[in-house]
């Protein structure tokens, strides 16, 4: 449905509980214990509203919320809801820029839909093979080149690599010139996030004062899961054989968990030293990842989330 820059009012009162969220085309994705829900801009200037019912896997099955085990749930949630809120924004961009689209009849319109979600799956599998070799592969070959055989140094050079390979690539897609928008209404959506956290009414003049960098962000995480992927291979040793460098993504759930119980932990004690220390490199890092929305954008992020917590 189509709604206009003033979004649904807040309810009267307001439930302890956390939200996320997640930029995408032009939009900002919200989502509550309850909903999900994307909001996006159209050329036309107004806030297009998508949502949908949603409980989370750890509310409909308790035993999930075991600690470490719901980390690895969230995570696979998260994939699963944003490939959802990519999919859509990328449909509305792409019929943004071909409207002749809209006369297609219903069945046409269809296999138009298809073909978009089955080229954005595709992209995403491509995606997550190269990101694979990249991220996991390469790292593994050079520190052979290098000739150590240690276990600790091994995977402690192993791990630097890929941290220096996961900075480079945040650093060469901030230059690309469309991702500067998402980055944006990263920064919008971590705005609203905190104003809300801060028990704030939801409203622009409200949310311009606070950060773009939020210490749940899911850049913060990776960086974290990357830190956290260093120890726990640790305790594998130094693989000799290729079958024993892809038993460690069998530990992508455990690695997942740890640094989610860390992001966790994290959000709920703020003030605490030892927690600012551990989240300034994510902090750092989302100098990169965000940047200050215009106040369009942060009508959107509100928009977003105002109708999860509806």
């Amino acid at each position: 449905m189509n709604e206009k820059d003033k979004a649904p009012k807040m309810p009267v009162s307001r439930a302890k509980f956390q939200v996320g969220g997640q930029a995408v085309i032009e939009g900002v994705m919200m989502r509550s214990p309850k909903s999900f829900t994307v909001a996006i801009r159209k050329s036309n200037d107004q806030i297009m509203i998508k949502k949908e019912p949603y409980t989370a896997l750890t509310e409909r099955f308790k035993f999930l919320k075991i600690p470490i085990v719901r980390g690895a749930v969230v995570l696979i949630e998260s994939l699963y809801l944003g490939i959802k809120a990519l999919s859509f924004s990328a449909e509305e961009a792409m019929e943004e820029e071909n409207p002749e689209t809209k006369t297609l009849d219903a069945k046409k319109e269809k296999k138009e839909e298809t073909f978009v979600t089955l080229w954005l799956i595709l992209s995403l599998l491509m995606g997550f093979a190269l990101a694979l070799f990249i991220f996991f592969y390469l790292p593994l070959i050079l520190v052979e080149l290098t000739g150590v055989k240690g276990g600790f140094l091994f995977n402690l050079i192993d791990g630097l690599i890929r941290i220096t390979f996961f900075l480079i690539y945040i650093w060469a897609i901030s230059l690309w010139k469309s991702m500067r928008r998402v980055f944006e209404y990263h920064g919008a959506e971590h705005k609203s996030i905190f104003a809300f956290e801060a028990g704030e009414d939801l409203t622009t003049e409200n949310i311009k004062k606070y950060s773009t960098h939020h210490p749940g962000c899911g850049t913060s995480f990776l960086l974290v899961v990357m830190v956290v992927s260093i120890l726990v291979f640790m305790f594998l040793g130094r693989p000799h054989t290729i079958s024993e460098r892809f038993t460690r993504l069998l530990f992508v759930p455990l690695i997942a968990g740890i640094s989610y119980e860390v992001i966790r932990l994290s959000r709920k004690r703020k003030s605490s030293k030892i927690v600012k220390i551990l989240t300034t490199p994510g902090l750092w890092l989302q100098k990169i990842t965000t940047k200050e929305p215009d106040e369009k954008q942060l009508k959107v992020a509100i928009a977003a989330l105002k109708s999860a917590l509806e």
